[in-house]
């Protein structure tokens, strides 16, 4: 088993909610290793691209104006199945729906104010951390911890 990278983005509710820190601790605690992570702006154009998939959806101009208007924070993980662990951390996007104990289902009860963004597969993960990240970003580093979460076998 390979360990796998997926990227997050910390939306402007999660910083006007003051929510960045207990979301970070989240994934640290599963035993997820970041390996990059930066503060950003998302410009119009870097929205189309990223939300491409719903840019003819009537919703869209408010999700741009909404994701432009503050800060995010931007960071990669790296673990075992780290896109799927991660999709299961976060909760599913309608946050009313989400499960109790995942971020969206204790931290939000709107599908366009959900605080989070996590990549939704392997290959949309490759692309959003090209996108936000270089190469140069993202370290390589052991994380002694998983010395603890990982059986011999399950490390890569």
């Amino acid at each position: 088993m390979a360990m796998e990278r997926t990227l997050i983005l910390l939306k402007p509710d999660a910083f006007q909610r003051a929510l960045i820190g207990e979301i970070i601790s989240r994934f640290e605690r599963k035993g997820l290793k970041i390996v990059g992570m930066k503060m950003l702006h998302m410009a119009p154009a870097v929205s189309k691209e990223h939300y491409g998939h719903l840019t003819s959806k009537p919703f869209y101009p408010g999700l741009e104006k909404f994701i432009t208007s503050g800060p995010l924070l931007a960071f990669v993980l790296e673990g075992q199945e780290a896109v799927e662990v991660v999709r299961n951390v976060v909760g599913v996007t309608n946050s009313r729906k989400a499960t109790a104990g995942t971020i969206r289902g204790d931290f939000s009860m709107s599908t366009g104010r959900n605080t989070i963004h996590a990549s939704d597969s392997l290959d949309t993960a490759k692309k959003e951390i090209a996108r936000f990240f270089k190469k140069e970003e993202l370290f390589e580093y052991k994380l002694e911890l998983w010395d603890y979460i990982y059986a011999e076998d399950e490390k890569a």
